[in-house]
């Protein structure tokens, strides 16, 4: 099982950079040099737990992100121990993590986030027509805080 999905998982990483669309040097609905420390228009719903039998201690969790035309969550990180795999699902949605480039991912399209990244972006990409993603995440059973936004 363990194999499985790391193998699934690493399979993936390749994808992601041929499927974005990169908006380096680009205006984009949230500022790239600057961090939305509020969210507006989302909404992160825990849709499924289950643990994942062959490794003792893990579980999966998905979380439904809905955003709302305009909507931006707030820059945040993830459970330490989170590998996190994410499908847009509706709509387009901005991405940048780290500090690298700012991507946008539309439907069917996804991406992964690693243990300790910095999600600096996570936003709709209209202004017009509303977003969703679920976001699978591998992490510590005992987690239970997800998501914490950043301070400034």
């Amino acid at each position: 099982m363990k194999r499985l999905i790391a193998s699934i998982l690493l399979a993936s990483l390749p994808m992601h950079a041929a499927l974005a669309q990169d908006h380096s040097g680009h205006q984009a609905t949230v500022p790239v040099q600057g961090l939305a420390t509020t969210s507006t228009g989302v909404k992160a719903t825990l849709v499924y737990q289950q643990e994942i039998p062959n490794l003792p201690g893990k579980s999966v969790k998905g979380v439904l992100v809905e955003y709302e035309p305009g909507g931006v969550n707030a820059a945040h990180t993830h459970a330490r121990s989170a590998l996190i795999y994410a499908t847009v699902l509706e709509g387009a949605v901005l991405n940048q993590l780290n500090g690298g480039p700012l991507r946008t991912f539309t439907k069917g399209q996804n991406f992964p986030e690693m243990p300790g990244d910095r999600h600096d972006v996570s936003a709709n990409a209209s202004k017009t027509e509303p977003a969703k993603l679920l976001a699978v995440f591998v992490v510590d059973t005992n987690e239970t805080v997800l998501t914490t936004p950043l301070k400034r």
